[in-house]
């Protein structure tokens, strides 16, 4: 299942990058979840969040890799009952030298047992949860 969110921000590309980058902005993407950054190496911080998914609860790890055009991928390690895989990756574009389109996408496949069409709900509600936390921070930054 792949799921897409795109949207625009009245902030520079280099601003938008620039946040993403910021280690208090990973934890926000995951609003109401206590989450912490637990690991950093070279380009990669690993997360770890509490979720709730299909009536069960427990730790989530995500490992975020920094590139260097300045997008993000990131993975979930899928050691749990729900995903087989989950990827996704952040890309921002600029539009002109005030703004910037951001595009977060998320790919996932679950595990043998567990229908696609359970999960797709509460990614889609993730995704959107993400996308709003990273564009709320973006335009309250500082700068053009």
């Amino acid at each position: 299942m792949h799921v897409t969110k795109v949207f625009e921000v009245n902030r520079s590309r280099d601003v938008a990058i620039e946040v993403l980058d910021r280690d208090e902005t990973l934890p926000r993407l995951f609003p109401g979840r206590k989450v912490e950054v637990v690991r950093k190496e070279g380009d990669r911080k690993t997360i770890e969040a509490e979720y709730r998914a299909l009536g069960q609860e427990g730790i989530a790890t995500f490992h975020f890799d920094f590139l260097m055009d300045g997008s993000i991928r990131f993975q979930k390690v899928c050691d749990g009952n729900v995903w087989r895989t989950l990827r996704g990756e952040v890309e921002i574009d600029e539009l002109d030298p005030a703004r910037a389109r951001v595009q977060i996408e998320m790919e996932g496949h679950t595990k043998g047992l567990v229908p696609e069409f359970t999960i797709k709900g509460p990614l889609r509600d993730q995704l959107e949860e993400m996308a709003r936390a990273l564009r709320d921070e973006i335009e309250d930054a500082p700068g053009s």
